[in-house]
């Protein structure tokens, strides 16, 4: 399958709502593409309606689920729900963490995405790029935060087996506690030894507003669109919460959202 152009509307495409209309490649060929950056399903991202960034996805080349002994090979295209589902009905272990964590397996991979302690990266053996296979020893990552610069096509599980039912209606629990309204996920990483959440809540700016835009009042460090939220509304809140942050507390919080201006 060859590589085309599909019009996306950010404001409708992206998890937070915002975004301009804009044409993305839509990726089926591995290949060099350093002038694109990889969105997947826009989860953890802001995009400003005036960035001249270019904009890819992967194409359904890459949606795939294949199991050849103890490795699951899974491409990067592929839903996070529908690898869930698979690990459900074949009885694999670990992954359960993926309940409501939204998204297609590269973006997870690449953010090391996860739920507290669980993550991607416990459980990978290894990852496919243009260049081949890279084990998961040769890749930097630490928690919420990967070194890989180029685009991941596939990732490859370590299988264990025994789907725990208990664990999914944990994760289940946990992630019912989120906003159900338009976000991008937590908007900062927790600092060392700390929560963003709480920095937010102590500095008394759960549920600040500005326009459309929110910190919730029901997760202190999730940044939520109540309905026409923009670009711009959601930079002066991020700045807002960086400047108190490091003014009350001196700690230089970082985005987890991705900024794209």
């Amino acid at each position: 399958m060859q590589n085309s152009i599909r019009t996306i509307d950010f404001k409708r495409y992206s998890s937070i709502k915002i975004g301009p209309v804009l044409d993305v490649l839509v990726i089926n060929e591995i290949g060099d593409y350093s002038e694109y950056e990889i969105i997947g399903r826009a989860n953890n991202l802001l995009i400003s309606p005036n960035t001249n960034k270019k904009f890819a996805i992967l194409g359904e080349e890459f949606d795939y689920i294949k199991q050849e002994e103890n490795l699951l090979y899974v491409g990067c295209a592929t839903t996070s729900g529908k690898l869930l589902t698979y690990t459900r009905k074949n009885d694999i272990a670990n992954l359960e963490f993926l309940a409501k964590l939204p998204g297609n397996l590269g973006g997870l991979v690449k953010m090391n995405a996860g739920l507290k302690s669980w993550e991607m990266f416990n459980y990978i053996h290894s990852i496919k790029t243009k260049d081949g296979y890279i084990k998961k020893e040769d890749i930097e990552y630490s928690y919420r935060k990967t070194k890989i610069d180029t685009i991941v096509y596939e990732v490859v599980f370590n299988v264990e087996y025994g789907f725990s039912k208990e664990m999914l209606k944990e994760f289940n629990k946990m992630r019912d506690n989120q906003p159900h309204v338009p976000s991008a996920g937590s908007c900062f990483k927790n600092p060392e030894g700390d929560f963003a959440g709480r920095l937010i809540q102590e500095l008394g700016l759960k549920g600040v507003k500005k326009g459309d835009m929110s910190f919730s009042e029901q997760h202190a460090n999730f940044l939520v669109n109540y309905g026409d939220g923009t670009f711009e509304d959601a930079i002066y809140l991020i700045n807002l919460v960086k400047e108190k942050v490091k003014k009350q507390f001196n700690i230089d919080i970082k985005e987890e959202i991705i900024i794209y201006k």
